[in-house]
C-alpha cells in the first residue's frame, strides 16, 4: 500500500471538508434508510452493516465518488468544460428526484460556503453553475486545497459512511458505541473501495442501486419522516 504524507495544512483542510459539522445539510437525509428501517429490511447493527457493505461494493456512492475524483482532476488543471460535463452527467445519473435534490442542495450549500470563506473558488462556482452536485463541489474544494486524490476519496467515502451510520443510530435505533464499532469494522472495505474507484476508467463507472432507488421513491409516502424526502 502506498504511503501518503500530508502536511499539517492539508490534513486540517480535509478534516474540515469531511467533518459532520460542515453546514451542508447532510444530516437531514437518510439515503433510503428511513424506508428500509420502517419496512423491517434493516433492524439491527448486522443488517445495517450488510446494507452499507453492499452500497460500498455496488451502490451509487461508488458512482458519486468516481465523479468526485474526475471533478477534482478537472478543477486541478482548470478544465472547466470537463467539470461541467461531469456535473451534468451525475445529475442525469440520479435515479430519483429525492436523490437528485439532495445532491443539488448539498452541492449548492457547499459552493456557497466555499465562495464565502475561500473567494478564489468563486470562478469554479460560476463555471459549474446551479445546480451543482455535492460530489463535484467536494472535488473542487479538495483540488483548491491541493489534497491528494486518494486522501480526498477516502474522506469522501468515510463522510458518507459516517452520515449513514448516524442515520441508522437514530432510526433503528442503535447505541453510539454500536455505531462506532460499525464504522471501525467498515474501514477495510472503505480502503478497498477507494483503491477500486481510483482504478476505474470513464466507461467503467456504473452502479447497481435499484434497492436504494426503490427505498427513495417510497420515502415520500411514509406516514411520518424524520429525514427530508
Amino acid at each position: 500500500m502506498d504511503t501518503i504524507t500530508l502536511t499539517d495544512s492539508h490534513f486540517l483542510h480535509i478534516l474540515q471538508l469531511a467533518s459532520s459539522t460542515l453546514p451542508v445539510g447532510a444530516y437531514s437525509y437518510s439515503e433510503g434508510l428511513e424506508t428500509l428501517v420502517e419496512n423491517g429490511a434493516i433492524a439491527n447493527q448486522g443488517t445495517l452493516q450488510q446494507w452499507l457493505e453492499a452500497e460500498l461494493k455496488y451502490g451509487a456512492i461508488r458512482l458519486e465518488a468516481a465523479v468526485m475524483v474526475r471533478a477534482m482532476q478537472a478543477a486541478t488543471i482548470g478544465e472547466m468544460e470537463t467539470l461541467r460535463y461531469w456535473n451534468f452527467w451525475l445529475s442525469a445519473a440520479r435515479e430519483t428526484q429525492e436523490l437528485r435534490n439532495s445532491s443539488w442542495q448539498m452541492g449548492r450549500s457547499l459552493m456557497q460556503l466555499l465562495s464565502t470563506i475561500q473567494p478564489q473558488i468563486q470562478p469554479f462556482a460560476e463555471t459549474v453553475g446551479n445546480p451543482c452536485n455535492y460530489a463535484v463541489a467536494f472535488g473542487i474544494a479538495a483540488a483548491h486545497w491541493q489534497i491528494d486524490i486518494p486522501v480526498s476519496l477516502l474522506a469522501y467515502l468515510h463522510s458518507w459512511v459516517t452520515n449513514s451510520i448516524t442515520a441508522g443510530v437514530k432510526l433503528i435505533p442503535l447505541g453510539q458505541t454500536a455505531g462506532q464499532e460499525l464504522l471501525l469494522q467498515l474501514q477495510p472495505l472503505i480502503i478497498h473501495t477507494e483503491v477500486e474507484i481510483i482504478a476505474l476508467k470513464d466507461d467503467e463507472i456504473a452502479c447497481c442501486s435499484w434497492g436504494l432507488s426503490l427505498a427513495s421513491m417510497q420515502h415520500e409516502t411514509q406516514y411520518t419522516r424524520l429525514f427530508r424526502s
